[in-house]
C-alpha cells in the first residue's frame, strides 16, 4: 500500500531534507549521521519515500531496510566498540519510517535510560572526544558492509 499525499507528508522532515550528513545511500534508503554531540556514532537509516509504518513497505522493502539496519549496527560496533547498541524505530515526532542506531556506553549522559530521558550525569569530555574520532570511521565500515556509496 502506498500512502496518499497528505498535509503531514508535504511537511515531512525526512521527505524534505536528508536528515543529516549522508554516510551511505542507495535508491531505497539512506544512512545519515545524527548531530548529537553527546552521542557520536548515532546514525539513522531513513527510507527515501514517505511511509509512516513498516507495514506500508512490502516484504522485499522490509528485508532491504533491515539488511541496512543490521549493517549499520555492525559498522557502529566495529568503529565504536560500545557497551550496547540501541536500535529503535519510534516515529512519534517524525512519522516517516526510520531506524535509530545509537552506540551506548556505561558513562554516557543517560545510561542506562534512553537518550531521550532526563540525563543522569554530565558529559565526560575525554571519552566524547575519543568517541567522535572513532565515529568518523563508521562510514568506511558501512561501505565495507554494504558496498556502493
Amino acid at each position: 500500500m502506498i500512502p496518499q499525499p497528505t498535509p503531514a507528508n508535504t511537511t515531512c522532515e525526512f521527505c524534505n531534507s536528508p536528515g543529516g550528513p549522508v554516510l551511505w545511500q542507495d535508491e531505497f534508503c539512506r544512512v545519515v549521521r545524527v548531530d548529537e554531540p553527546d552521542y557520536p556514532g548515532f546514525c539513522r537509516v531513513i527510507v527515501k519515500r514517505h511511509a509512516r509504518e513498516l507495514t506500508d513497505l512490502d516484504e522485499a522493502e522490509r528485508a532491504a531496510l533491515m539488511r541496512v539496519v543490521f549493517a549499520v549496527e555492525s559498522a557502529v560496533r566495529q568503529a565504536m566498540h560500545p557497551h550496547k547498541v540501541n536500535v529503535a524505530s519510534l516515529g512519534n515526532m517524525t512519522p516517516h519510517v526510520h531506524w535509530h542506531v545509537i552506540p551506548r556506553f556505561e558513562d554516557d549522559r543517560h545510561y542506562p535510560g534512553p537518550i531521550w530521558a532526563v540525563p543522569k550525569r554530565e558529559s565526560a569530555p575525554a571519552p566524547a572526544s575519543a568517541r567522535a574520532a572513532a565515529a568518523a570511521k563508521i562510514a568506511d565500515f558501512i561501505l565495507e558492509n554494504l558496498g556502493g556509496r
